[in-house]
């Protein structure tokens, strides 16, 4: 695979074993294959090792000694863990903003939505999206919070969320709803629109995994997901 100039081997090797775990072609308790990965991608194994350590961290792997990597569950559940944390998580930086919301904040957030209103590509107003929460987390999440929010983004891939052509429609009523809290003073109102804006993306993701047959329908129906809209093809 041809490197991309500016991308660490790191996150490329990430990425490509989270493709691998979302396509259902590696699944629980499946062992990493290091080997295929270097001859895959030609890459050395200190990245593959780095990658790894990140994807343990971020509870995608479990690494045992003289075993090697291996997936860790990997179901609805954690599915709508990841997601049910990314909204908490962002939430508590947007009930921040809520509470102190500057004359500067207040400004760049209006701009912000602007931009998103305006905005008929999902990914222009998904970019937009990225830097209307990286305001808000850059001003009022701490390194503690920072780096929650990157591991809980693990199963947040943005290559669906480029192309989901439904993107606008569904989430910018949630930013619109964010943005009037802070101008409200309500960090529990901005707080609350976090959260539903991340249990929408999980149903659409989940939704998304059903049609890859990654999960099955009956697994998902049984567990009450009211994840029912399927999103494009690849």
């Amino acid at each position: 695979m041809p490197k991309k100039y500016g991308v660490k081997e790191k996150d490329l090797i990430v990425s490509h074993i989270l493709s691998l775990v979302l396509t259902g072609k590696l699944r629980t308790g499946d062992r990493v294959d290091r080997n295929e990965i270097a001859t895959r991608l030609g890459v050395s194994r200190v990245p593959i090792q780095e990658a790894l350590v990140q994807l343990e961290h971020d509870g995608i792997v479990s690494l045992r000694y003289h075993r090697g990597a291996f997936v860790e569950r990997f179901d609805e559940a954690t599915v709508r863990e990841h997601y049910e944390l990314d909204g908490l998580l962002n939430g508590i930086a947007s009930a921040r903003a809520a509470v102190n919301p500057t004359p500067r904040i207040l400004g760049q957030l209006g701009a912000l939505m602007r931009s998103l209103r305006a905005s008929r590509e999902s990914r222009t107003f998904f970019d937009v999206a990225d830097e209307y929460r990286r305001t808000i987390n850059d001003e009022y999440a701490g390194p503690r919070l920072h780096a929650a929010i990157r591991a809980s983004q693990s199963f947040v891939p943005r290559v669906f969320w480029v192309t989901y052509q439904n993107s606008r429609d569904e989430m910018l009523p949630f930013y619109e709803e964010e943005t009037a809290a802070i101008h409200r003073r309500e960090p529990e109102a901005a707080r609350a629109a976090c959260i539903a804006r991340s249990d929408l993306m999980a149903q659409t993701m989940l939704a998304e995994l059903i049609r890859r047959g990654v999960f099955s329908p009956p697994e998902c129906i049984d567990a009450g997901s009211s994840a029912t809209r399927l999103p494009p093809g690849d």
